[in-house]
């Protein structure tokens, strides 16, 4: 499959869920709304020491493999429907011999987003986060959207994201103005600080920060209502908050007190556990 491809597609991973379903809804919409292909991937765990054809092993896999193929079938006339009357985009299926943590991370390097499923709509539930959910989350090299069971895939709800001043924050702010350009919904950018942290600036050093990298993006979307909240707390408690009547929350993967190579911040973990709505944890590509 392309995986070095520049088309910058949605990758979605498909699996025989119904939370890999919402996540299939979500993904077309925000295809469709940017004209990006949409690329369904399920990844079934490749078979070990090439057995014959007839052996149990062997069988038990091509069984395995005809049912993603009717999963993906099935997931790529969900897609169409769930566009509505928005062009719909192309949509490829692509069934591939390979854990699903490595595929999907790998392909996070080239996609515009890698958009996966959990189970369960409340955040007890969330906290029982699929190994594949998680492992993409933790590990891909590019943005990953995490969409909880339930979601609509657009609404009238804001877009809410944080900044903390991070380079992972900066293109998280990019992906939020966009999002929020062509869902048509107002952009709420949050900018929290914990003096507990060491963290020693005023209230007015922290509007500042805000407004001076709010500047640029919203020079570039005139049409995005802005609105900002700034405070002093637990960064992932009061996003939380904030997001809580939001239709996506988009946070860098991890903050300023983060390190190169490092796979998800405490503030991202949290987030990724707790968010009511789909969250796009958006880690810079090497």
């Amino acid at each position: 499959m392309p995986a070095n491809s520049l088309d910058r597609s949605i990758v979605v991973g498909v699996d025989a869920s119904e939370s890999a379903l919402d996540a299939v809804r979500w993904a077309a919409v925000d295809a469709a709304l940017r004209g990006a292909p949409l690329h369904l991937v399920f990844a079934v765990p490749p078979v070990a020491d090439a057995p014959l054809d007839e052996s149990p092993v062997r069988l038990l896999h091509d069984r395995l493999r005809d049912t993603a193929q009717a999963a993906l079938d099935n997931a790529a006339e969900i897609a169409r429907k769930a566009v509505g009357d928005r062009p719909v985009p192309d949509i490829r299926t692509f069934l591939v011999d390979e854990p699903a943590v490595t595929v999907l991370s790998g392909l996070a390097e080239t996609a515009y987003f890698v958009v996966v499923g959990v189970r369960g709509m409340s955040a007890y539930h969330r906290s029982l986060l699929g190994s594949v959910s998680t492992g993409v989350a933790r590990h891909a090299q590019g943005p990953v959207v995490v969409v909880p069971g339930g979601t609509e895939p657009i609404s009238d709800r804001p877009v809410v994201v944080g900044v903390d001043g991070s380079a992972h924050s900066v293109r998280a702010l990019e992906i939020a103005f966009d999002e929020a350009s062509r869902r048509a919904v107002p952009l709420l950018a949050v900018h929290v600080w914990e003096e507990l942290s060491g963290d020693t600036r005023s209230h007015a050093d922290a509007v500042e920060l805000l407004a001076g990298m709010l500047e640029r993006n919203a020079a570039e979307f005139p049409g995005v209502e802005v609105k900002t909240l700034v405070m002093e707390g637990h960064p992932a408690r009061i996003l939380l908050d904030a997001a809580a009547g939001a239709q996506l929350l988009v946070v860098g993967s991890h903050g300023t007190r983060g390190y190169p190579g490092m796979a998800l911040g405490s503030t991202g973990h949290a987030l990724l556990h707790g968010s009511e709505c789909p969250i796009a944890l958006v880690r810079l590509r090497n």
